[in-house]
């Protein structure tokens, strides 16, 4: 995806860009800039460098005064969709590379919560933040208060502790505090792409501290349907891990499930092939179930790691039995390469180990 995604930045692609800026601002270099940006460096960059190189290249040929090149960015930036197509994302990034002078700060905030609504700022403002949090994070503050859902969004997507693709707020993984204000203004939010911002980020915190994200789930939890799914979808890693308050605050508590029949299909498949397991639950009384496996994965250096799986969340009804089949490929993927060796498929119930199966994942040998 992320190759097909980098492939968007091309000839035609920029020189649409690069001719929209020469119809606000007659001065700007079209070929100049193309070929100052595609040179013989940019068959090879990735999707982020190359978003970085064109930011860094309209710099090179918009007015040196700052406030000038936005003004132009301004009359054009509507051209490129929404945040979701991200295609400009170079204009935040500008804002990011060459906004950073104290008296450049009110004309970057301006900027940024603008260009958001075009293409996320979300990764730009992070070395505002990084250079002055306070006053940053007083900015934000202020945006999660907006009539706007993207720069509400921005506000809360900004300052992930660990928002992939951005720099790491390390600030933040140590000491979170400073976030909860935004989370707490935007836990009833309209907008459910600032619903699941503030999911998102509840769960970058849970991963350093796992204790207050638990506190922030009982307090939140119960109180409007919405909540209720951001305190969930905040909590997927934590659930994940099997850590028993949280999965008591969804109820999802270590009751009398009876598991049988756990088996798997085959002792031995190929890279390639899938595998089925099957097994049957069921209970004498009331409960919620929540189903999952984890396959412990052989490493390329031989070792094995755990990837946990969701099947299902029920209501158990009194003595009632339900059966499942399952089937995992272990076909390669662009974000997971498949090497021989023994696995292990584990059924989780609630957070707990209900049964382990090995089987050997075998690589087909190529005739010559």
């Amino acid at each position: 995806m992320t190759e097909s995604i980098k492939n968007r930045y091309n000839y035609e692609s920029l020189y649409k860009v690069a001719m929209d800026i020469q119809s606000v601002y007659e001065a700007f270099q079209v070929d100049e800039f193309l070929k100052s940006t595609m040179d013989d460096t940019w068959d090879g960059l990735e999707l982020k460098d190359r978003i970085i190189k064109i930011s860094d290249n309209l710099g090179q040929y918009l007015p040196a005064k700052y406030s000038e090149a936005i003004s132009i960015i301004d009359k054009i930036v509507m051209n490129y969709g929404n945040w979701l197509d991200g295609f400009a994302g170079f204009f935040p990034i500008f804002v990011e590379i060459y906004g950073q002078h104290e008296a450049d700060w009110d004309v970057s905030m301006g900027a940024l919560a603008r260009y958001t609504q075009y293409a996320s700022s979300e990764l730009a403002v992070r070395s505002f933040i990084i250079k002055d949090e306070k006053r940053m994070m007083k900015q934000m503050i202020e945006w999660s208060k907006s009539d706007n859902e993207y720069v509400r969004r921005l506000s809360c997507e900004g300052c992930r502790p660990a928002l992939p693709w951005g720099q790491a707020l390390i600030s933040f993984k140590k000491d979170p505090t400073p976030i909860l204000p935004i989370l707490e203004q935007l836990k009833n939010d309209i907008s459910i792409h600032v619903r699941k911002s503030v999911a998102n980020n509840l769960n970058d915190i849970s991963k350093t501290h796992p204790e207050l994200v638990t506190k922030i789930a009982r307090n939140w939890y119960g109180k409007s349907k919405e909540t209720d799914w951001i305190v969930k979808h905040g909590c997927r890693t934590l659930l994940k891990n099997g850590h028993r308050d949280v999965l008591a605050i969804f109820g999802y508590q270590n009751t009398m499930i009876t598991v049988e029949s756990f088996a798997l299909s085959k002792n031995a498949i190929f890279i390639g092939e899938n595998i089925s397991f099957s097994f049957v639950i069921s209970t004498k009384e009331e409960t919620k179930a929540r189903l999952e496996y984890g396959i412990d994965y052989v490493k390329f250096n031989g070792k094995r790691n755990r990837k946990i799986f969701k099947i299902s969340e029920m209501t158990l009804k009194n003595s009632e039995r339900k059966q499942y089949t399952k089937k995992h490929s272990f076909a390669d993927i662009s974000t997971r390469k498949h090497y021989p060796g023994i696995h292990s498929l584990t059924l989780i119930i609630n957070g707990v180990e209900q049964g382990k199966l090995d089987f050997e994942l075998r690589s087909r040998k190529v005739k010559v």
